[in-house]
């Protein structure tokens, strides 16, 4: 049985960490993108842009770029959701959420901030998939 307070000791995989592109720190940048409600209000045209945000997604996610996604709660702040983009810098995390439908067509906005994470990040999306009865 897996436990999360489990002692497995420090196992250093210097192989690992180079193909993940890890610090001395196990840690690297990514582009954290957080995506807010935009200024465009056509509801004619919202169903067709977000059946493309979601293609979007699962390209990035192919790709090897998007690591993390997801919704976020209705907030005060206007705040929808999230991506975590494994990507050199927020130029590169620009052209690829441009080509999403729903921020191309101004259903959302996006903010890019440089963000220092674990870099196992990646490893996170192959389980996420295994936890899941159904998909997106």
């Amino acid at each position: 049985m897996y436990s999360l307070a489990q002692d497995t000791g420090k196992q250093y995989d210097s192989v690992l960490a180079k193909k993940l592109g890890a610090d001395d720190y196990g840690m690297k940048y990514y582009v954290l993108v957080i995506l807010k409600t935009g200024l465009n209000t056509n509801t004619a045209a919202i169903r067709k842009a977000f059946e493309g945000h979601m293609e979007n997604i699962n390209k990035m996610v192919r790709d090897g770029k998007l690591i993390v996604a997801g919704p976020l709660q209705q907030n005060e702040l206007s705040y929808r959701g999230i991506f975590i983009l494994d990507v050199e810098d927020i130029e590169e995390a620009g052209k690829l959420v441009q080509n999403d439908p729903a921020v191309r067509d101004g259903f959302l906005d996006a903010e890019y901030l440089k963000w220092y994470g674990s870099a196992a990040l990646p490893l996170y999306l192959p389980y996420s998939e295994k936890n899941s009865r159904s998909g997106f």
